[in-house]
Order: C-alpha cells, then sequence, then structure tokens
C-alpha cells in the first residue's frame, strides 16, 4: 500500500538505537516509503545510520542531541527549519526504562522524567510552527507500563504516563489547526535491548518462554516492523480522521481475558 510518505520530513527522536531497534527500525521503513527520515539521537550511531540512507539516495539527516536538555531539543529544531522548513509528522520516540523506583534519588526521577516525557513536550513546542505549516501530525510512542505499572521504576511509568496524557491536550489543542495526536502503546517487543535484558537473567530462557506464553495472539512478541508499520500507517493521509487515540500493538498482552492464557 502506498502510504503517500513520499518526500514527507518525518522527525524520529531516540532513533539511533541499535539495528533493529524500534526507533532505528521506523526510520528504515520510513525510508523503503520514500520520506525524509530526520534522526534525532544523542548517539553518534546515528551519523552512520543517515550516511547509508543518502548513499542509497534517500535525503536524511542525523542532529545529535542530548534530549533531556531542552535547549538542545530547541536547536536541533532550528536545524530542522534551516534544512527543510517544515515537519510533515513528529515521532517521539524516546524511552529508556531505566528502573528509576522509589529507592532511586530525586536527580536520577527528575533525569527519567526529562528524558522519557519532557523531551516530548519540547520537542512538539519547537516543531510545532513547522508542523502547523503543513498540517502535520504527531505520534507519540508510549508503553504499556503507563497503563499496568512495572514495579521498580516510577520514572518511566510516571513518564509514559504523561505521554498519553499529553497526547490527548494536544488533540485537544491542535483540533482547531487540523492537527492530529496519537500514541502507540508497546508491550513486549523482540528489540536488541530486550534481548540484552534476558541474556543479564540467570533464569533467562525461562523467563522468555513465560513472557510469550502469556501473549494472546500466537503466543509471540511484537516486532519492531510490526510497529514501524503501525507508526507508518497512523502518521499518514490514510488515518486522517483519527486523533486522541492510543493505538496498543501487542498482540493483545494488555488488554485481553485471561483466560485466554489458560493452557
Amino acid at each position: 500500500m502506498d502510504l503517500g510518505l513520499k518526500g514527507k520530513v518525518v522527525v524520529v527522536t531516540g532513533s539511533a538505537g541499535i539495528k533493529g531497534s524500534i526507533g532505528e527500525t521506523i526510520v528504515q521503513r520510513l525510508a523503503d516509503e520514500g520520506a525524509i527520515p530526520v534522526i534525532v539521537d544523542r548517539n553518534v550511531r546515528g551519523s552512520g545510520y543517515a550516511d547509508e540512507l543518502q548513499s542509497k539516495g534517500v535525503d536524511s539527516i542525523f542532529i545529535q542531541t542530548d534530549l533531556s536538555d531542552y535547549k538542545q531539543v530547541e536547536a536541533a529544531a532550528k536545524v530542522i527549519e534551516e534544512k527543510y522548513g517544515r515537519v510533515d509528522a513528529l515521532i517521539n520516540n524516546v524511552g529508556v526504562n531505566d528502573g528509576a523506583g522509589l529507592d532511586a534519588s530525586m536527580d536520577d526521577f527528575m533525569y527519567s522524567l526529562k528524558l522519557n516525557m519532557v523531551s516530548f513536550f519540547a520537542m512538539t513546542k519547537f516543531c510545532l510552527p513547522m508542523i502547523k505549516k503543513v498540517k502535520g501530525n504527531i505520534l507519540n510512542i508510549g508503553s504499556k507500563v503507563a497503563l499496568t505499572g512495572q514495579g521498580g521504576t516510577s520514572g518511566y511509568a510516571a513518564s509514559k504516563g504523561g505521554v498519553l496524557g499529553l497526547t490527548r491536550e494536544w488533540a485537544v489543542d491542535l483540533i482547531k489547526d487540523g492537527i492530529r495526536s496519537n500514541a502507540i502503546i508497546i508491550a513486549e517487543s523482540w528489540t536488541p535491548a530486550y534481548d540484552n535484558w534476558i541474556k543479564t537473567l540467570e533464569d533467562g530462557e525461562e523467563k522468555l518462554k513465560s513472557i510469550v506464553k502469556k501473549i494472546p495472539l500466537e503466543n509471540r512478541m511484537t516486532t519492531p516492523v510490526e510497529i514501524a508499520d503501525q507508526c507508518l500507517f497512523a502518521i499518514s493521509e490514510k488515518s486522517s480522521h483519527t486523533t486522541g487515540q492510543f493505538i496498543t500493538v501487542d498482540g493483545g498482552y494488555v488488554h485481553l481475558d485471561r483466560s485466554l492464557l489458560t493452557e
């Protein structure tokens, strides 16, 4: 399906993760659709990704940015304005489940909020004039932790809860401008980071099997490509009358009847 994203400037934060991470996969799928991916991340790995895309004839740039620092976010938005002058879609994707729980320091808790939620506000605020110019849209990447809790990660849970609140607030704020605001909620996705976490556990393989058994649809994890494809559909004109929505891509893990898990 042609999603009509060719030539669209799409900003993706937190998109210089390891190959196969959600942000990096979104960027690759955007390139496949002929869009212009703008990679915003603190990791210099993003420079290599942009160079790789450019070598294939894809218009893409990398802007190295510490997303926890709103002044750097503002500077990144100025680079985008100078280069492209518009933002057709903003995908706020950065997120680190950092374990800042009740025993964390106040500094660690505040940093978690800055990275996982305040960065969403800052990037949206500073890109908004460019989004308004073309009636673009905003897509926030959320987490099931906002709905279910997880334990030991107060900063991340609070941030992702706030992200959902901001999603609906912006949908209301921007109705008059014809700008849509939605969120994707992710649960268990097989990313390089997830793989690395499993490998740190003494009973990693058993833990993985236990989790997978609890995912109702096909008893498997969601792939980053499935998440990326849902993101592309959500920012495209194929979703032109969808706003203020939380789209859960998780194989039914969060919302379906627990009786489905009975063996």
